[in-house]
C-alpha cells in the first residue's frame, strides 16, 4: 500500500486550518514564495510567515481520523492507564520518522516507535492539536 503524501495548515492569525490546495488555488505564484511571504498573481502580499505546514502522517487513529503532525493524541494501554502527547517528525533529529517524544511519556516501555506500537494496538486517538488545544498538554505536566 502506498503512503497518500498530503498537508495542511495552521494559519497563525487567523487561528483556523485549511488544505494547502486552498493556498494554491487562492491565486498565488509558487514562484513567488520568498522568506518574509508572498505575493499573489494580482500583487497582493501573502502571510506565508504565518502558515505552520503540517503533513499527515499516513496513518489513522482507532476511530478512522487521519493523524497529523501537532495531532495530539492519546495512547491508551490494554489495562486502560493513558497518556496524551504530540505528534512530530524527527528528522532533525537523525531519526526520519513520526512519532511521540520522549518527554510525554510516562513510565512505560517501548520497542519500538511508539505511534506505531499504538496503531498496531489500535489504541491511538486523535483528541486534538496544539494550535487549538495546548491546554491538553499542560494537563499532562
Amino acid at each position: 500500500m502506498n503512503r497518500q503524501i498530503k498537508f495542511r495548515a495552521w494559519d497563525k492569525k487567523t487561528k483556523e486550518y485549511f488544505h494547502i490546495s486552498e493556498l494554491w488555488n487562492s491565486g498565488t505564484n509558487p514562484e513567488c514564495f520568498n522568506f518574509d511571504g508572498w505575493t499573489d498573481n494580482f500583487g497582493n502580499k501573502g502571510r506565508l510567515k504565518d502558515i505552520v505546514i503540517e503533513q499527515f502522517t499516513g496513518l489513522k487513529d482507532a476511530n478512522g481520523k487521519e493523524i497529523y503532525e501537532n495531532d495530539i493524541v492519546k495512547y491508551t494501554a490494554e489495562d486502560g492507564d493513558s497518556f496524551l502527547a504530540p505528534v512530530k517528525y524527527f528528522a532533525a533529529d537523525g531519526y526520519p520518522a513520526f512519532d511521540i517524544p520522549t518527554a510525554f511519556i510516562p513510565y512505560w516501555h517501548f520497542e519500538s516507535n511508539v505511534l506505531s506500537a499504538g496503531m498496531a494496538e489500535n489504541s491511538i486517538e486523535v483528541v486534538g492539536n496544539i494550535h487549538e488545544n495546548p491546554e491538553l498538554l499542560e494537563e499532562e505536566k
